[in-house]
């Protein structure tokens, strides 16, 4: 097989994996950052047939959303990414049964930290989201004559690997280490942070009672077709995938850092995907139905 090795060789792009694969709750909110205030809110504001305020503050959820994600991702994932780095260079100084772990088992149990750290702050960064919602409205959509009413320094590596030497933990990383946890666990995340930002938005009195409903419906919407559409497309582009890391192997031998980047590969591909759907065909979709599902009930 022939390899294009300039694509495959590419700095940027290993930097990137190696990125991804160091950190991907970070990479994933970095991403969904850039996209969420730029390429979503012109996808939403470009919906025809659909209510101008709807329109309005679908983006404004979408910035709230995604600012909140970055800050709270950063300042939480940058300790954690610290302390996997030194137990990466030197696991035997942080937990005893290094050696039952094999290549696969080890890398699945070190990204349930670092991926998990998405699913630690769903809740919050839902709830901070509605909350900080009329103020990006105010500060993005503003109206001249009429506004929207609204009502130790080693502790950490040797906390993780006692995780880590956990014989239960051991055994569980054995059984799923070759599973796609990287998608379950971001597809958890969306449909655990639309489910609490539905309940914050429906029991709070900051938003008019008459835009609450459109706003879970949208988010609900979103959610259940990104998440739908992108198990869909992880299957179809299984096999691509797997071309792609041979090819990507075979380009980059003798790389001491290329167990590291195929595990990249591996995180990077559901955001990717998640990122596509949902930052492109879904807020068009979602922003559309649920207009005309407010327009139906009225």
């Amino acid at each position: 097989m022939k390899v294009n090795s300039g694509f495959y060789n590419n700095k940027t792009l290993k930097k990137g994996l190696e990125f991804a694969a160091k950190n991907g709750a970070l990479f994933a909110a970095s991403t969904t950052f850039a996209l969420s205030a730029t390429l979503r809110p012109a996808v939403i504001l470009l919906t025809p047939e659909a209510d101008k305020q709807n329109k309005k503050i679908a983006c404004a959820k979408s910035i709230s959303s995604s600012g909140v994600g970055f800050l709270m991702t950063l300042g939480l994932s940058l300790p954690l990414m610290f302390a996997m780095k030194k137990i990466d260079k030197n696991p035997q100084k942080y937990f005893k049964s290094v050696n039952a772990y094999d290549k696969k088992s080890y890398a699945f149990a070190t990204q349930m930290f670092k991926l998990g750290l998405g699913a630690a702050i769903a809740i919050p960064k839902a709830i901070l989201t509605a909350a900080g919602l009329p103020y990006v409205m105010q500060s993005f959509f503003p109206k001249k004559d009429e506004r929207l009413t609204f009502r130790g320094k080693d502790k950490l590596p040797r906390s993780i690997g006692k995780v880590l030497d956990n014989k239960n933990f051991q055994k569980f990383s054995e059984k799923y280490k070759n599973s796609n946890f990287p998608m379950h666990i971001f597809a958890g995340i969306d449909i655990l942070t639309t489910m609490t930002f539905i309940r914050q938005i429906l029991k709070g009195n900051k938003v008019e009672d008459d835009r609450k409903k459109i706003l879970a419906c949208n988010a609900g919407i979103s959610t259940g077709l990104s998440v739908a559409s992108g198990y869909v497309l992880d299957g179809l582009t299984e096999k691509p995938t797997e071309r792609f890391i041979e090819k990507f192997k075979k380009a980059n031998k003798g790389l001491p850092n290329l167990e590291k980047q195929i595990e990249g590969i591996k995180i990077a591909k559901p955001i990717v995907l998640l990122a596509v759907v949902y930052y492109t065909l879904i807020p068009l979709i979602s922003t559309f139905l649920a207009d005309r599902t407010q327009k139906n009930k009225s």
